[in-house]
């Protein structure tokens, strides 16, 4: 290259604005880039930080979650255990009253019916006993009209009377 043309590109790139601004960006870098690197290391470093504690934290509640879990899962299978006897007790007792109310009235019924049959023998027995005073009335009765058909006066009646006593005495 000849030197007038060096001195024209030289100059062409001194007066160029894209220049300066690409020399100013280069010491920019130069001067504040080491800071700078460093200050977005720090800052990235601490927000790294910040990640891993909230990770550790979040891990933690989520062991605690699942603790928790499984502590709820386990009342919760020992309720149903327990549900489950208690309606199986339920049932068993329920089996049992079912089974001592079917004997309760059925001693009841017996006992009623015997009640029933004695009534029943009483009023039988009564109704014997009923007739058969009826029965002693009508025969000392026709007794007593056959005998003072037969004898006449004070005889006869005191025979009667007699007669209507030792009757009497015999059938009741």
């Amino acid at each position: 290259m000849n030197p007038e043309t060096e001195v024209s590109t030289l100059h062409h790139i001194v007066e160029n604005p894209h220049t300066w601004v690409y020399l100013g960006f280069f010491l920019f870098v130069a001067l504040v880039g080491p800071k700078l690197w460093k200050a977005l290391a720090q800052l990235l470093d601490r927000r790294s930080l910040k990640i891993k504690s909230d990770l550790d934290e979040a891990q933690k509640l989520k062991d605690e979650a699942q603790a928790l879990l499984a502590e709820y899962q386990r009342k919760q299978r020992d309720a149903m255990r327990e549900a489950e006897e208690i309606i199986s007790n339920a049932k068993s007792l329920a089996q049992r009253q079912i089974k001592d109310a079917g004997k309760k009235l059925e001693e009841n019924l017996a006992r009623r019916e015997k009640a029933s049959l004695e009534k029943i023998a009483q009023a039988e027995a009564t109704a014997v006993a009923e007739v058969r005073r009826e029965a002693v009335d009508v025969a000392t009765a026709a007794a007593a009209e056959v005998i003072r058909g037969q004898i006449d006066g004070a005889r006869g009646s005191a025979l009667v009377d007699q007669a209507i006593a030792e009757v009497e005495k015999k059938l009741h």
